[in-house]
């Protein structure tokens, strides 16, 4: 059952008084103003266009074709009987349907009059060009004129007293786009100025034209007919169309809608406008509601205070509101407790786990290496051996010192307690002092070093001279470890676009394995884990280069080539006239 206030109840009332309007006055209308309409729309179009036709006859005087032809057009456009009268209102004869026929060498008028011939004869869908038959009577001694019986006889030779005439069509004018019967139709203008009174007729002499309604006694359709003066000569033009005709009738319907649809517009926009305000607006309201709800804004005041079914909704989404904002508020709370305690935990105990696994892995060997030597000479090794004992134990100290400061400038880099000094500085300059300084490196292994800077137009760059020293050593030394012996190391500097300068490092040797090229910038990494802290490096050179190259916003990285690796790095370029180093 639906209930006073419910919102079913008053969207079905509105609905139907809309639709039973509307259709009321459609109704209305078409009943009362659509006969009117359709007799005063047909009468003006057709003064309108027996005026044109006038004026075109005119024109043309005495030229009987001319005027025939005319005539016989403006009754296919207009679907309408025409007739020419002269001064005593008597039609003048004219050949207005036609067919001209050339036989041999001769031209034959087909005349197409409207008494012994239905339009139903008449052929269909003929041009100029095309061949016709023609079974008839001649109207004259030259043999010149046709009156028409069959059109393409089926006989083998025509009936007694006919004659066949065979020919091409050079022009013609038939009936187009006629009402059904329109020959019935042209005989019906003389009964028509036979029941127009005379004193009406007197009238045309002042009036110019004049148009009145005609019944025909035999089929019961009504006609429209218009009669107007042709003022340069002393003749008439008489009109009749039928009031009937089904395609027109539709013409002229849609005329009459298109009349009254503005009005039912603005009915439509008033009743619309109404309709949104009374039903609408609180949905409206209800929406915006929900979507600050579902951004989270929550509220506490119902943007509906009605007794329907949108006062019920309105009056949930407070209480919803109210639910969740108290409920989001709690769990928001406890999960940011919970984040910051598992974060603290996650990140303290990584941190232990890799303190403790990473110092216990690089001390292991140098310790070992140091146990060994010193319980050497506390057993008592050979005098002459002692020196050589006590140079290791060195060097082992040396290695864990190196290991120790590493890990110190390390951490560092990861509480961010680093402060770049940028400065601009030969780029060349440094890479080669580091190239020098690794001389006996190089000598050891038999290895050249060819540097490029064909494609570097500046030779300054911007950065903390420092730290980028620390990148180059940390690369340079890398490369060497893993040159080939006797092989060739490439240094190549660039520059690139963005004022960037690209520095290039290619040593001939084994390849990273593919899945260890993001890896190698790890602490204590090392693609040969076999390898022992005598071969040379802590694990840290190239994490610290990251770190520094990442204070730089540098791009870089490492990656295989045909024969070797290269490692790449970029630094902004610095001005030409700017030389800070010391």
């Amino acid at each position: 059952m639906l209930k006073h206030h419910s919102i079913a109840r008053k969207l079905f009332i509105i609905t139907s008084l809309i639709i039973i309007g509307l259709l009321s006055l459609v109704l209305v209308f078409e009943s009362l103003f659509f006969e009117s309409f359709y007799r005063h729309v047909k009468q003006h179009e057709q003064e309108t266009a027996i005026t044109k036709l006038t004026g075109q006859l005119e024109v043309m005087q005495a030229d009987e074709q001319a005027i025939a032809y005319t005539i016989g057009s403006a009754m296919n456009e207009y679907d309408a009987s025409i007739a020419l009268l002269n001064e005593d209102y008597r039609i003048k004869q004219l050949d207005i349907y036609v067919i001209h026929l050339v036989s041999g060498e001769q031209t034959i008028k087909v005349i197409i009059n409207e008494e012994g011939l239905r339009y139903g004869d008449l052929p269909v869908e003929l041009l100029p060009g095309d061949k016709l038959v023609v079974d008839g009577i001649f109207m004259d001694q030259h043999n010149a004129v046709l009156h028409p019986v069959h059109f393409n006889p089926e006989t083998v030779e025509p009936e007694i007293g006919l004659v066949r005439v065979q020919g091409t069509i050079t022009s013609l004018l038939l009936p187009e786009q006629r009402s059904y019967n329109p020959m019935y139709q042209d005989m019906l203008i003389s009964n028509v100025l036979a029941d127009w009174k005379p004193w009406e007729l007197t009238d045309i002499q002042s009036a110019q034209s004049m148009t009145m309604q005609w019944r025909d006694a035999w089929s019961g359709v009504q006609y429209i007919a218009t009669l107007a003066k042709m003022s340069d000569i002393d003749s008439y033009v008489i009109m009749l169309s039928s009031l009937q005709p089904v395609d027109e009738a539709i013409s002229i319907l849609r005329k009459y809608v298109l009349v009254l649809f503005p009005f039912i517009v603005l009915i439509v926009i008033i009743l619309a406008v109404v309709y949104s305000r009374y039903i609408a607006r609180p949905l409206v309201k209800i929406n915006a509601f929900a979507e600050k709800l579902a951004q989270l804004q929550f509220s506490a005041t119902p943007p509906i205070q009605s007794k329907d079914e949108y006062g019920q909704l309105s009056q949930h989404l407070v209480t919803l509101s109210h639910n969740l904002e108290k409920a989001l508020e709690e769990v928001t709370e406890r999960n940011e407790q919970l984040q910051v305690e598992i974060s603290k935990k996650i990140h303290l105990e990584e941190l232990r786990k890799e303190l403790v696994a990473n110092i216990a892995h690089e001390l292991k060997t140098p310790l070992a290496v140091l146990k060994g030597y010193a319980e050497g000479l506390q057993d008592g090794i050979a005098s002459h051996k002692q020196e050589a004992y006590l140079a290791h134990i060195v060097r082992e100290t040396d290695v864990m010192n190196e290991l120790i400061m590493d890990l110190l400038e390390l951490s560092k880099y990861e509480v961010n307690a680093i402060t770049l000094k940028p400065a601009h500085f030969h780029i060349i300059r440094l890479v080669q002092d580091e190239v020098d300084a690794l001389a006996i490196q190089l000598t050891d292994k038999n290895l050249h070093v060819k540097i490029d800077t064909t494609a570097l137009s500046n030779l300054n760059v911007i950065g903390d001279r420092k730290r980028i020293k620390q990148v180059v050593v940390n690369v340079l030394s890398n490369a060497v470890r893993h040159a080939k012996a006797g092989s060739t190391l490439r240094i190549t500097l660039t520059t690139l676009p963005l004022n960037k300068v690209e520095v290039r490092v290619y040593n001939e040797g084994d390849a990273i394995p593919v899945e260890h090229l993001q890896l190698i910038w790890e602490k204590f990494y090392r693609v040969e884990q076999a390898r022992d802290r005598r071969s040379g490096g802590t694990g840290l050179g190239l994490t610290i280069a990251r770190h520094i190259l990442q204070l730089h916003e540098s791009q870089f990285g490492a990656k295989n080539t045909e024969h070797g690796v290269e490692f790449y790095f970029t630094l902004k370029e610095g001005s030409a006239n700017h030389d800070n180093e010391k």
